[in-house]
């Protein structure tokens, strides 16, 4: 896992952001609530130039493999001409992912975090300098591939979306409480292999997202199909259009 989180040690615990972070003394625990603090100013200062940009910022978390970039290639299709695009992406190594969004067109920042887990506020703003937020409609920031670590790093982002793809199976919301209990939208992804995978129940992971007290959307998507897109897509253009008026306020004050 991360050096930097402290989630790589393996003696002693404690509760950070409402996960379970590994510690081995009381010295390490301060080191880690400074940097929670740290990080949670530097978010607060990336979401005040979020907003006064009036771009919608969604945070896309997921395990490695469950479809966050093809998902994040057919929106930029479908929105192309409507919705102005950039992703930052965050992966360990390779600038892969950031080469396949900029084959549709969009503008994609890689992070390269090395041995970091995940992203955090600091990474982001750093990736900021090479954008024009005033000239975004959506920014989308794809963290690294773990449902772990990055749900307790707040971004500056005004919505999380958490996937779960068919071929994980239906019980990671309750496996993995922290990350999908910050979920403001779930989607289950890869629902042209549900048949093959044959074991995945869509209704028992809703069943075990719901036991969390999470009252947030579900929706069933398939980037290859087509299957569940337009109402992804509904519920991109409802936040950025819940959005304006904030950012109207804003841009007064």
């Amino acid at each position: 896992m991360c050096d930097i989180c402290g989630c790589a040690n393996a003696t002693g615990h404690v509760h950070v952001a409402g996960a379970i972070l590994h510690t081995e003394s009381g010295k390490q625990v301060e080191v880690l609530q400074a940097m929670l603090r740290d990080n949670d100013h530097q978010a607060a200062h990336n979401r005040a130039h979020f907003d006064g940009a009036g771009v919608l910022v969604v945070n896309m978390m997921s395990s490695p493999g469950a479809g966050k970039t093809s998902l994040l290639e057919a929106t930029i299709r479908a929105l192309r001409g409507r919705m102005r695009i950039a992703v930052i992406e965050g992966d360990l190594e390779t600038e892969n992912d950031a080469r396949r969004i900029r084959g549709t067109g969009a503008q994609a920042v890689q992070i390269t975090t090395g041995n970091a887990c995940h992203l955090d506020a600091g990474m982001v703003h750093a990736a900021l300098h090479t954008l024009v937020l005033r000239e975004l409609d959506i920014l989308f920031i794809e963290n690294v591939g773990n449902l772990v670590c990055p749900a307790s790093f707040d971004l500056g982002q005004h919505k999380n979306v958490v996937l779960l793809s068919v071929t994980e199976g239906d019980d990671k919301p309750e496996k993995y409480p922290v990350m999908f209990r910050a979920a403001d939208l779930l989607g289950i992804t890869k629902t042209d292999l549900t048949e093959a995978v044959g074991d995945f129940q869509t209704l028992r992971a809703l069943r075990h997202f719901r036991h969390l007290a999470n009252p947030s959307p579900m929706l069933e998507l398939s980037a290859r199909n087509g299957d569940g897109m337009a109402a992804w897509l509904g519920w991109l253009a409802a936040e950025r259009g819940r959005l304006r008026p904030a950012h109207a306020q804003h841009a007064h004050d």
